[in-house]
């Protein structure tokens, strides 16, 4: 191995333990290799930035705009209505929802189509008669697979056009990828509506109307004349038992107490954390004339001075009790999606008080207790929120920070004229495609300024439909992964799996090229994936002396198929909190389904594109 091989192996398996450590964001750290690789000197200063204006990066960012033209003229609820019977049974509904969902993901961002449904999921689930999570990991299973099928379905299979194109072999065309994709997803889509559901775990009864998930994490403050002020914390949590809720802490002058003593007596000014479902809070605070934390720190006090000089913008007079402020009327559950701006920060950081007029009632997040205080909780990916406050502030908030509204839909009217538009739009870009009139970022790049020019995309919120730090972590990774080709290194990772594992076998080599795939595809993001192993595909296939297709085809199916975990894809984590899933869930039907992937694909990789 020689030393620039040896810089570039580490600067890889740095970037990929960082990838599955998850401390930073998979931009950053995609960045930092790149920086990393300049100052080795394996990739050129002046060639360090040309990734972000590689096709493939480009076709991306189209791609997502147009996406969001999809969504706002209300083309896939129009869409969803139609395709999706009212009144049918399990098999019927979940095939029609499966795939509305994998047909949209072949089109369309696979993040933006399952954002779309899954509001229709969860009321899907209610008629079922099953847990939302049993329709919404199916659902976010099926959107993923769709993305497989065509050229700008998913990052992953651009990047691979991109480096095919590159080794001197063309791109892909737009639905190269369908003999393969269409078979894999169609033979996935009927596992999942069969038996999907059945390997989900139901996290709690069905049959249930209302959308609930995970117990909430909340806080209630004892005033001077509430019932409770006096009573022992073994009397108050013998009163909250019929309201199935418990007392988690007490916070008593700041200071917090985890699991305080039962015969401590309740003082006027103590806060306590109280965990609950949505309708075990009602009965809760109804029974002992409680108000919640947020509520209770409006009717001023030291506290409430204190919280709301602390979040730096302190509400005039009027604004208090008898002011004209809009008041909170309802109750909204929101999830936090992945790239959200209000990851990483708090209510208080947020200043949602004072700044939005919002109350954070509640967090669920994979059932675990929070040990921070309910304002102070930094917030992640896949949180599920209980929001408080003016319908149309609540609707404001949530398009602003990219949240995703679930018990109670964002309003949004069908447009039919720019519904029509939009779809007419895409296909002509996908038709341009199609038929080899044009490359694919010239041709969705056209499909943009007509997107702006009829409407269905505001120029103004063009750039902020753009996913950034997939578009930054793309256009980072593409020099790194030339750096690995260019060095040999992708050669000698090739030749080691080639005959340490696959034993110089030419169908076992590719299986091994589509189950690592697959691995790494659910422990690091799979944009990142692709760019990696797309190098070490084409370098077992020189190794073997083989047409690189199939090798290609198999890195871009394994990239699309993260069903094991919860980091592994954007729509695996979207639904961690609404399904009220935890990490160790996902494998359940993850595992069958991807052993299904192999079984399927590997012999249609070896007809469809014959080595």
């Amino acid at each position: 191995m020689t030393s620039e091989q040896t810089l570039i192996s580490a600067i890889l398996l740095v970037t990929m333990a960082l990838f599955i450590w998850g401390r930073f964001r998979h931009d950053v750290v995609a960045l930092a290799a790149l920086l990393a690789a300049v100052i080795a000197g394996l990739v050129p200063a002046d060639d360090a930035f040309s990734g972000f204006g590689h096709p493939a990066v480009i076709t991306v960012a189209c791609v997502l705009i147009l996406s969001a033209g999809l969504q706002n003229s209300g083309a896939v609820d129009i869409l969803s209505r139609a395709v999706i019977p009212e009144r049918a049974g399990r098999l019927a509904s979940m095939s029609a929802l499966l795939l509305l969902g994998a047909a949209l993901s072949g089109f369309m961002n696979n993040v933006g189509a399952m954002a779309l449904l899954m509001p229709v999921a969860v009321q899907l689930a209610g008629r079922l008669e099953l847990t939302p999570g049993q329709v919404l990991m199916p659902l976010a299973f099926g959107t993923i697979m769709g993305g497989m099928t065509t050229l700008v379905g998913t990052p992953p299979n651009l990047i691979v056009s991109g480096f095919r194109y590159d080794e001197g072999f063309g791109a892909f065309a737009m639905f190269d990828f369908a003999p393969v994709g269409v078979a894999v997803a169609l033979a996935g889509v009927l596992l999942i509506a069969l038996l999907g559901w059945r390997l989900v775990p139901a996290r709690r009864p069905a049959g249930d109307e209302d959308f609930r998930t995970a117990p909430y994490m909340t806080e209630v403050r004892i005033g001077e004349k509430d019932k409770a002020a006096g009573l022992t914390l073994r009397a108050f949590e013998r009163e909250m038992e019929s309201a199935d809720a418990q007392v988690i802490a007490l916070v008593r002058n700041e200071v917090r107490m985890q699991a305080p003593h039962g015969g401590r007596k309740l003082r006027p000014g103590d806060v306590l954390t109280i965990e609950a479902e949505v309708d075990g809070l009602a009965k809760a605070l109804a029974r002992l004339d409680l108000k919640l934390e947020e509520s209770a720190s409006r009717s001023g006090g030291r506290d409430a001075a204190r919280d709301e000089a602390a979040e730096g913008d302190a509400p005039s007079d009027k604004d208090r009790d008898g002011g004209k402020r809009r008041s909170p009327a309802t109750l909204r559950e929101v999830v936090v999606q992945p790239g959200s701006p209000v990851i990483g920060r708090t209510a208080l950081g947020l200043r949602l008080r004072t700044r939005y007029g919002i109350n954070l009632l509640g967090l669920a997040r994979e059932g675990r207790r929070t040990q921070a205080r309910l304002r102070s909780v930094q917030l992640k990916a896949g949180d599920l929120l209980l929001l408080q406050g003016d319908p149309e502030v609540l609707a404001d908030f949530t398009a602003e920070t990219d949240c995703l509204p679930l018990a109670e839909r964002a309003l949004r009217i069908p447009d039919r004229r720019k519904a029509v538009l939009a779809v007419a739009i895409m296909g002509l870009a996908v038709a341009l495609v199609s038929f080899g009139l044009l490359p694919a970022a010239p041709a969705f790049a056209l499909a943009v300024v007509a997107s702006i020019v009829a409407g269905t995309v505001p120029v103004q919120k063009v750039w902020a439909q753009v996913d950034w730090p997939v578009i930054v972590l793309l256009g980072a990774l593409i020099p790194v992964a030339k750096a690995v080709q260019v060095t040999g290194t992708a050669d000698l990772v090739a030749l080691q799996l080639v005959e340490t594992v696959a034993r110089g076998h030419v169908v076992a080599s590719l299986a091994v090229i589509l189950i690592v795939t697959m691995f790494l595809s659910d422990i690091m993001n799979n944009a990142a994936t692709a760019a990696i192993m797309a190098a070490i595909a084409l370098g077992t296939a020189r190794t073997l002396e083989v047409n690189p297709d199939a090798f290609l085809m198999a890195v871009a199916i394994g990239a699309s198929c993260a069903f094991l975990t919860p980091i592994g894809h954007q729509n695996n984590t979207l639904i961690l909190g609404p399904g009220g899933f935890r990490f160790t869930d996902y494998w359940r039907l993850g595992l069958p389904l991807e052993a299904l992937v192999v079984a399927v694909s590997v012999p249609l990789l070896l007809i469809v594109w014959p080595l």
